[in-house]
């Protein structure tokens, strides 16, 4: 089975190609660096000058932030460490072109297609020493060469839900072969350890989800719409897919029963779709204005529609209210939910739906500490929003004790376990 995969991508590889071009054109791929991700002469190799390169590979922003915490701490040890960070997507790729500027030994590029020879090249080129591979990114050519070319190899954040775990066990040799060339697994939560001992495998350690640990200065967060988010009765919608967009108005129009003067603030996962949700909006009689980065907002207009990357963190900072997408639609029911913690963090009230299978652990923690709120419509949501924003301003933006004391933990022992498998040979 996994020699027909290596047949499988090898022929698909041209069709695969195409795709890439394609996705281009619809503005699905970076327009200037998407050949990173088809073609070996495009892999722009740095020299490392004897330094330990390590690779981090995480695919979409959630992953990014993450291991961005795990960098600056093995900064600190002065190591004479260079690391390689490669995302999948276009919203990932823009944000780490901006914010790894700020380091001098890390560089970004995007992943490579997990051809065969496509991933060889890519490790003959740029001699990893070490692989970290986050959350569920399971690529079995890159695993295979790895191994082949004897470079320890470890997943950090490992999540495996039950549907995953199910596929997989359909072919346990195969899973079993693909899994033990792994060095190390750190999970994302108790269930994937548990999932992963099942198969066998050594080094499975759960010391919770990485993605708390991503930190956030409030203080440093500008907006140059600030003042107009201070004075304005707003609520934020982030991270919001297809079908989510009328719910988001439907609960605008909702809320403008109670309070007129409401501001909602659409962030779509996918900015493309600006245009779509403008005209969703007109024709709801909405005022509405595609904001594009430093632009100010016209206070005439009722939906703001982000159409930049990178904004989250800015409307988190000053909104009472967020709900977050990806949890309202059925289509979700499996993989449904978007990360919770920066909202959480920066103070915010958190409204989701209920197909939030990706985050379901965060989420039940979140609940438990009335930091989350299960919603199961429009009107549900439009309820607690007007109540949050009937409340007095919002308080300062320090983040709630749990989440300040699972930050800390998680970045200690998560550390503890990176440090001995880069440096004490517990491999």
């Amino acid at each position: 089975m996994i020699q027909l995969y290596k047949i499988i991508t090898t022929i698909l590889y041209p069709f695969l190609i195409l795709l890439t071009f394609l996705r281009k054109i619809i503005k699905k791929e970076d327009p200037k660096r998407f050949k990173e991700k088809i073609f070996s002469k495009s892999f722009n190799v740095k020299d490392k000058e004897n330094a330990v390169l390590v690779w981090f590979h995480a695919a979409s922003i959630g992953e990014y932030k993450s291991i961005i915490p795990i960098i600056e701490e093995l900064n600190k040890l002065k190591k004479n460490l260079k690391f390689l960070v490669t995302t999948t997507t276009l919203s990932s790729g823009k944000i780490a072109e901006i914010e790894l500027s700020q380091f001098n030994n890390v560089e970004h590029r995007y992943f490579p297609l997990d051809v065969p020879f496509l991933i060889k090249k890519f490790l003959e080129q740029w001699k990893p020493s070490y692989i970290f591979l986050v959350d569920s990114e399971i690529w079995p050519n890159l695993i295979l060469n790895a191994d082949k070319f004897n470079i320890p190899l470890a997943i950090i954040n490992a999540r495996l839900t039950f549907k995953t775990f199910s596929r997989w066990m359909i072919f346990p040799s195969i899973a079993k072969n693909i899994f033990e060339r792994f060095n190390m697994f750190i999970c994302s939560n108790a269930e994937t350890k548990k999932f992963l001992e099942k198969l066998g495998l050594k080094n499975v350690f759960f010391k919770g989800n990485i993605k708390f640990i991503s930190k956030i200065a409030a203080g440093k967060i500008y907006d140059i719409n600030e003042n107009y988010l201070h004075k304005k009765k707003i609520w934020f919608a982030a991270s919001i897919h297809e079908n989510e967009d009328k719910f988001c108005l439907k609960t605008h129009l909702e809320i403008k029963k109670k309070i007129n003067e409401v501001v909602t603030i659409i962030a779509p996962r996918h900015i493309e779709r600006s245009n779509k949700i403008s005209h969703l909006a007109k024709k709801l009689n909405l005022k509405v204005q595609i904001l594009n980065k430093n632009e100010k907002i016209n206070e005439e207009n009722e939906i703001i529609i982000i159409n930049y990357f990178g904004a989250l963190q800015n409307y988190f900072k000053f909104s009472k209210s967020v709900f977050i997408g990806k949890s309202i639609d059925k289509k979700f029911e499996q993989d449904g939910g978007q990360n919770p913690i920066e909202a959480a963090k920066l103070n915010c009230r958190v409204y989701h739906g209920q197909y939030v299978n990706n985050f379901l652990d965060i989420y039940k923690l979140l609940e438990k500490n009335n930091i989350s709120k299960k919603i199961d419509n429009f009107h549900d949501l439009s309820k607690s929003i007007v109540q949050d924003l009937s409340e007095t301003n919002k308080k300062g933006y320090e983040p709630p004790s749990v989440i300040n004391h699972l930050e800390q933990k998680t970045l200690d022992d998560t550390m503890e376990l990176v440090k001995n498998f880069l440096f004490y040979g517990n491999k």
